[in-house]
């Protein structure tokens, strides 16, 4: 394990500016080639990058901006997945269900066709940003959850264990390839495991034939396995999110039914754990984070613009470190800031900088630093 030296964190995703929905939307119409777009998509890198230097944040992402969604990385870089219009979970918000996210499956033996985010850590890291350059992921767990037993074909795969073993190969070559490239820091962004925190989800993977359970445990394994080779020096996160499309939501329930078997058994550095609504449950799951992990505390919302009250933030950190040591915690926001890609998202660029500046000034005010 690494230490983490910083306590005020975020997720990676943030909007993206006009000029690249502009260029997407050219590129997909035929108007502007492949460089084209890349030349937008590193222009708007740099304007981001810059963003967060102002800003003065630890750690620095490429707001995810070469993809289409968060999880979208992980999918088009691979060959062989497909998508079925099907989950166990489906998008909910305050007036009720908005539909069901297409969930991926292997339909053919699995291949990385071109790095993940390797190339992308090249670029991000050739600015020479002042902060902590990071790659975000999607957790292998995802591939799988969601599906269940439909997660791959059979003739792709005779079983969950190939199917697996494959996933751990993948990401096996991605860190090696990151870590050739000087990467130090990886965040696998995880659905998979909160979401098997909700009662209804638990019921749904019953009636599919297997465990909950038994799923954690076998999810904890394969994250494992997937970062193992992982050099000295390289820090690894993990945030866990119920889902966030636009401010809606999958899932719901406290880190209760998984916390002791994840936060004790997962080989990582950095938990990020979705804390904005009651909808996560209270703090005290914390009490099984053990002491070689940092646990960032998503108290600041990015499916809303109302910005928190700083002294309400401080009082749900002193209750959470009745729980959990507070040199142990660090401050950052639930999730990322557009993790569905472009479109119409609930927080403009003003918000984000407002949110950001508070996680830092109350990570300042808390523990002496950001």
């Amino acid at each position: 394990m690494t230490a983490v030296p910083f306590r005020a964190e975020h997720v990676g995703s943030f909007l993206r500016p006009d000029s690249l929905l502009d260029a997407v939307r050219a590129h997909r119409a035929g108007r502007l080639d492949a460089d084209g777009l890349r030349a937008a998509q590193d222009e708007a890198i740099r304007g981001i990058v810059a963003f967060q230097d102002g800003l003065g944040l630890p750690a620095v992402t490429d707001g995810e901006f070469r993809r289409r969604s968060w999880s979208a990385g992980v999918i088009d870089a691979l060959d062989g997945f497909a998508l079925r219009e099907e989950g166990v979970l489906g998008f909910r918000s305050g007036s009720g269900s908005v539909g069901t996210a297409a969930s991926p499956y292997a339909a053919r033996r699995l291949e990385r066709a071109r790095p993940i985010v390797a190339d992308d850590y090249r670029f991000l890291a050739s600015l020479a940003p002042k902060g902590l350059p990071k790659v975000t992921i999607a957790s292998p767990p995802v591939l799988h959850y969601f599906l269940g037993p439909r997660a791959f074909e059979a003739p792709a795969y005779a079983d969950r264990n190939a199917y697996f073993a494959d996933l751990v190969g993948i990401y096996r070559d991605e860190i090696a390839d990151l870590a050739a490239a000087g990467c130090r820091y990886v965040q696998l962004d995880e659905t998979a495991l909160p979401c098997n925190c909700d009662m209804a989800a638990r019921e749904g993977v019953a009636a599919r034939g297997e465990d909950p359970d038994e799923l954690t445990d076998a999810y904890v394994g394969l994250i494992n396995a997937a970062i193992a080779e992982r050099p000295a020096g390289m820090l690894v996160g993990l945030h866990m999110c119920r889902g966030n499309f636009k401010g809606a939501w999958m899932a719901e329930g406290g880190y209760e039914p998984i916390a002791e078997r994840v936060f004790a058994g997962l080989d990582v550095d950095v938990l990020q754990l979705e804390y904005d609504t009651p909808r996560a449950g209270d703090f005290a799951p914390l009490r099984f984070l053990p002491p070689d992990k940092t646990a960032v505390l998503g108290l600041i919302s990015t499916k809303t613009p109302v910005l928190e009250d700083a002294e309400s933030v401080k009082r749900r950190i002193d209750e959470a470190a009745r729980h959990a040591p507070l040199e142990r915690l660090a401050l950052g926001p639930q999730c990322g800031f557009s993790s569905a890609g472009g479109g119409a998202q609930p927080i403009d660029s003003d918000a984000t900088r407002r949110k950001l500046e508070l996680v830092l000034r109350i990570a300042g005010e808390v523990w002496g630093a950001a």
